[in-house]
């Protein structure tokens, strides 16, 4: 899989550096306009959030709406538009790796609670699922309902997946607040400089499992081949030097 690369049209005195810091953000829903049906789009950290939703769907409205608020939910929140069930569907600006949101489910003195479940897609493709139970059951019980994976997603379905096992007094609806999402890491920096009669490739030394590599015709996809120069590795960094022939090259960072 492709992770990284730079293309070297000119060699000139500037680097190249693409390098970003992956941090998770929260979308606590405090800011979104108040009364507001979905769909609507919230940014936090850098990160767009498309939230829709199936059937009558959600609006944004004050967590103390029912009268109380339900643990670990305040200010505003997303609450349901009808007593029908509707999955809330949130597609995302850029791949993530972690998703999470503190769920409420309608339930009136419980002993057991209703099973949520989150579906993670990538562009469409299924990526993973999990599903939770609150812990602590009752009266419009909290819990939080997450998923993490290796590959990264781009879009989540939250589904109301089955009833309290014996609990009679239950609607298949829920409240959704702070979600947090993780996105996927940045590819590692491929910096290209001049220096003398050489050309500079450096990259983060962490970067372990990515290989460089140099392509002198990008219309065959073919045609790129592994630089085995022995890096030398400073202050983090690992950097090659190549003759300035190779001016006309392109270059890039590959995983397997």
């Amino acid at each position: 899989m492709l992770l990284a690369w730079a293309l070297i049209a000119l060699i000139g005195a500037t680097s190249v550096d693409t390098s970003a810091v992956a941090q998770s953000v929260l979308f606590d829903f405090d800011a979104a306009p108040i009364h507001t049906p979905l769909p609507i789009d919230l940014t936090a950290g850098g990160i767009t959030a498309h939230f829709s939703a199936t059937g009558q769907g959600f609006s944004i409205q004050a967590a103390n709406t029912l009268g109380f608020t339900p643990p670990g939910f305040s200010g505003n929140c997303l609450y349901p538009s009808s007593v029908f069930s509707s999955d809330l569907v949130i597609s995302f600006s850029r791949a993530l790796t972690n998703f999470s949101i503190l769920y409420s489910p309608q339930e009136l003195g419980c002993d057991d609670s209703a099973r949520m479940k989150v579906t993670a897609f990538m562009d469409g493709t299924p990526v993973g699922t999990n599903t939770a139970i609150a812990s602590t059951p009752g009266t419009w019980p909290s819990e939080t309902l997450g998923i993490a994976t290796t590959q990264g997603f781009n879009n989540v379905i939250v589904h109301y997946d089955a009833p309290p096992p014996t609990c009679r007094d239950y609607g298949v609806i829920f409240l959704a607040d702070n979600m947090s999402v993780t996105p996927a890491p940045e590819p590692p920096s491929l910096r290209i400089s001049r220096s003398g009669d050489q050309i500079q490739l450096s990259w983060p030394a962490d970067a372990t499992a990515f290989s460089l590599q140099s392509n002198t015709n990008l219309q065959n996809p073919n045609s790129w081949r592994v630089i085995t120069n022995t890096p030398t590795v400073t202050g983090g960094n690992k950097a090659v030097g190549l003759p300035l022939e190779a001016w006309d090259s392109f270059f890039r960072l590959r995983s397997p």
